[in-house]
């Protein structure tokens, strides 16, 4: 089942929030619990509390075994999630797609070539950075 949710759940960033507020208060330096929440939030690079919890919001977590739909190459497609990997810091993933039915990758009337299985580099948003000669993502993914 697709979700969204953060890269890592609220629920896990205040985690290490409270964690780092007893580690920190054991070490003989008390932090309050808000002064907390934004050390955690520097730390996974945002400039504050609001602002990770903001961008954290917008971003799709996909798993294997996920229903999902969208565009590869302007055509239309249903699909099932075969292959994901985090890329490099992490802000891009590779995703392997088997489409439901084959998906023709040409738009010229005189030729087809039929694509069932298809790999892509997207971003949280789900959008590959690639594009088409028209400018639009090569491939979209969504939740069904």
């Amino acid at each position: 089942m697709t979700h969204v949710i953060p890269t890592a759940p609220i629920e896990a960033y205040k985690t290490q929030a409270r964690r780092l507020r007893d580690d920190l208060h054991a070490a003989g330096t008390p932090v309050s619990h808000s002064r907390a929440l934004e050390l955690v939030a520097h730390q996974h690079g945002a400039r504050d509390w609001n602002t990770l919890v903001a961008g954290a919001g917008n971003r799709l977590r996909f798993s294997v075994g996920d229903r999902v739909s969208g565009t590869y190459l302007g055509q239309p497609f249903t699909a099932e999630i075969r292959g994901l990997t985090l890329l490099g810091d992490g802000s891009h993933r590779r995703i392997t797609l088997h489409f439901d039915q084959p998906v023709d990758v040409v738009r010229f009337d005189s030729f087809s070539a039929l694509r069932q299985r298809v790999s892509g580099v997207i971003g949280w948003d789900g959008r590959s950075s690639h594009c088409t000669s028209d400018g639009q993502p090569q491939l979209i993914v969504r939740p069904v």
